[in-house]
């Protein structure tokens, strides 16, 4: 099966990571549909579409938008799968919908995305766990000139969106939403809750 436009992706794992295993005992973290946090956002590549320009490979594991695999309800109250449901778990993505892929146990950011770690707040008064709109460029977007990961970078409140990537807690950010490259002052740590 091919595509033109649309990747044919099925998920990693369920359509949901809203379980947690304790001490052999499974905890249901989220009952409702409708919180896009518990949302699976990785996927594996079924097949690549036939116009699009991407290094992106079948058999690729790659994160995608959250509403991909989720469920909701109609006006109606009636049960729904996203448009991007197709058939017996496999779904479509749209280009604008994939993220990063991961090629040989190491991510990379497809064109126009970063992802960044959070650091830590240090001011001794802030009531904030992390600094807002701060953070380490964690993989960087390929077309992105003049930085590198490992840089500490600066972009625009509100731009981040939170993802949990194996144990890493960390924002995608556009790549028009980079607005500077910070030195380092020796007393930033990165900002990784436990839960995550």
């Amino acid at each position: 099966m091919k595509s033109l436009i649309n990747f044919i992706i099925e998920p990693v794992g369920e359509r949901y990571n809203n379980t947690k295993n304790i001490e052999g005992n499974e905890l249901l973290l989220n009952t409702e549909l409708q919180n896009h946090n518990y949302s699976n956002r990785i996927a594996k590549v079924i097949a690549v579409p036939k116009l699009a320009d991407t290094e992106i490979k079948k058999g690729d594991e790659i994160i995608v938008h959250h509403n991909v695999f989720r469920r909701f309800r109609d006006i109606r109250g009636d049960e729904k799968n996203s448009r991007s449901y197709y058939k017996d778990n496999i779904y479509f993505a749209t280009e604008d919908q994939v993220y990063a892929y991961k090629r040989k146990s190491n991510w990379q950011s497809c064109k126009g995305f970063n992802f960044v770690k959070p650091i830590k707040e240090t001011k001794a008064f802030s009531l904030d766990k992390e600094k807002e709109g701060v953070g380490v460029l964690y993989f960087k977007d390929p077309d992105l000139k003049g930085l590198k990961n490992g840089d500490l970078i600066g972009f625009r409140p509100g731009a981040e969106y939170e993802f949990v990537i194996g144990n890493d807690r960390i924002y995608r950010v556009p790549t028009n939403s980079i607005t500077i490259k910070y030195e380092y002052q020796g007393n930033e740590e990165e900002y990784n809750p436990s839960w995550a």
